[in-house]
């Protein structure tokens, strides 16, 4: 029977010191580790034009057969699982406790992804909601990615922890160039980010790594 120790025995030294202690999962739990995941993250209060891009490039990742992972947040999180329960599968990795969705306007659409995808936690039942939980949920998030795409963000926008998480884990990190007029942005264009563009995603998202897992492991899913 698979287990989160299971998981961790899985990643190296370097992983494991960003780990999250405990992780509680629902759902099918063979999207932890079969295939490619890629984090799809951006703005709650995004425009039409960057929901437009969070479908585009969620679909396109459904169609080469990668997760889409997401924060269950409104606007851009939103749109990406949606897209990928049409076109794929997701992941939804929760600032809150597995039985609470945030917003509560997600929470068919939570039920959705524990019955037929993945939910994740790090949080147990009757943990207290609080605005910290989410950027320490940004960390499990790029954890478990492979890489995280940047769709759309404001100057002060929580997304900019998800965009250090995955560089500080040694993730790749791509950020849509209709972003690159933030100064956090073009900081972490410095630190390895890439700018991802209409005329290269297909090549860059082509190139992702996939992480290997042990036979021994996939034989607990």
């Amino acid at each position: 029977m698979f287990s989160y120790e299971d998981y961790k025995d899985l990643l190296n030294r370097f992983e494991l010191k960003y780990a999250p202690e405990n992780l509680f999962l629902e759902g099918d739990i063979s999207l932890l580790t079969n295939e490619r995941r890629v984090c799809v993250v951006g703005s709650r209060n995004a425009s039409q034009n960057g929901l437009n891009r969070a479908k585009s490039i969620s679909k396109y990742l459904c169609e080469q057969g990668i997760t889409v992972v997401s924060g269950l947040a409104q606007g851009i999180d939103t749109i990406a699982h949606e897209t990928a329960i049409i076109y794929g599968r997701t992941v939804a990795v929760l600032g809150t406790p597995l039985n609470i969705s945030y917003p509560k306007e997600n929470s068919s659409l939570l039920d959705k992804i524990k019955a037929n995808h993945l939910a994740i936690s790090q949080f147990p039942t009757g943990y207290p909601t609080n605005p910290k939980n989410f950027p320490i949920r940004n960390r499990t998030m790029a954890l478990i990615s492979d890489a995280t795409i940047i769709v759309e963000a404001s100057e002060s926008s929580g997304t900019k922890h998800q965009g250090w998480e995955a560089l500080r884990i040694g993730r790749k990190l791509y950020i849509m160039e209709n972003v690159m007029n933030i100064s956090w942005a073009k900081e972490m264009i410095n630190y390895g980010a890439i700018v991802l563009t209409r005329d290269n995603y297909q090549e860059l998202i082509e190139e992702i790594p996939l992480r290997c897992f042990s036979n021994e492991l996939m034989e607990l899913l």
